[in-house]
């Protein structure tokens, strides 16, 4: 990547700008990574505004056609970045921390790429399907995330990818139902037929055994995810190594609320509250730095 600016008054701005965006629009990611040192908080920051913007354009209330220019406007934008020439407070903030962390331009290509994907695909027929889904999603951002972390085993990205898989499992079982109302099914296909529940149920909100049968698998298979995550956290410095301890811990809470709740996510959507998070943050915390591990058990919290 070609120099950018240094980090003056305006890069400043543009990192608060980030921040602010990210309390507002992402309570999890925000209390997640306030232990993070300044510079690297705010990269991450300015990573989530990224994505946010990604979603938002995806998300707005025009033909997919305008999506699309929206989209690839934002890549254009994102290459420029990686020339030298940012432009907007999410990219000049983007390319401070691009150059700080040498965080590779194909993790945010493949981010938009997955987003794109919410255009033109509404049905996955099976797991493998999903995966470069929920790959190009969530996982590169756990992929970005370590790049500012630091780690020096190889392995530490596999098993990024593995937390950011469970992150998005998780995302997709507690909004099975506003996926429906949008016509979209994110569970895989052939596992509905295999337990037996149509397509037509989901979109009636049946809660039937089938239905609960079906959420048992994904939430083991989210387990596995989540098992496979914590092993990233002794291959980061210890300092960061608390904000995927976090994350691993607000989202396995959101998957063993939708456990208690008899897999019934039709009934209101499950969340935490703002003290609650910061509650568990705290508590996650202090586990994490004073046993310097988080235990690498089921992943309950």
């Amino acid at each position: 990547m070609a120099s950018v600016a240094r980090r003056d008054g305006a890069v400043e701005e543009s990192y608060r700008y980030c921040e602010a965006l990210t309390k507002e629009r992402a309570g999890n990611f925000y209390y997640a990574f306030f232990p993070l040192p300044r510079p690297q908080r705010q990269a991450i920051y300015a990573a989530y505004a990224f994505s946010r913007a990604c979603d938002d354009y995806a998300d707005e209330p025009t033909e997919n056609q305008r999506k699309l220019e929206l989209l690839e406007g934002h890549r254009r934008t994102l290459h420029e970045t990686f020339d030298g020439r940012p432009s907007g407070p999410v990219f000049t903030a983007l390319a401070d921390a691009i150059e700080r962390y040498g965080i590779p331009r194909e993790y945010f290509d493949s981010l938009i790429d997955g987003v794109l994907m919410d255009l033109t695909v509404s049905r996955y027929e099976t797991f493998d399907d999903l995966y470069r889904y929920c790959y190009q999603v969530a996982s590169v951002v756990g992929l970005i995330c370590i790049e500012i972390f630091g780690y020096s085993d190889p392995k530490a990205k596999e098993h990024a990818i593995a937390l950011g898989l469970a992150m998005q499992l998780v995302n997709i079982m507690r909004d099975v139902k506003e996926d429906a109302e949008q016509g979209r099914i994110y569970l895989p296909l052939d596992e509905l037929r295999r337990f037996g529940y149509a397509e037509s149920d989901l979109f009636g909100g049946v809660t039937n055994e089938p239905f609960v049968e079906l959420m048992k698998h994904q939430a083991q298979r989210a387990r596995h995810y989540f098992d496979e995550g914590g092993r990233l956290l002794p291959l980061v410095p210890l300092r960061t190594r608390v904000c995927p301890a976090i994350l691993r811990g607000l989202y396995s809470e959101v998957l063993r609320r939708i456990e208690a709740r008899g897999f019934d996510v039709y009934q209101g959507r499950v969340s935490l509250a703002a003290r609650e998070k910061l509650w568990l943050a705290g508590k996650l915390w202090m586990t994490t730095t004073l046993k310097g591990l988080l235990p690498l058990g089921r992943s309950s919290s």
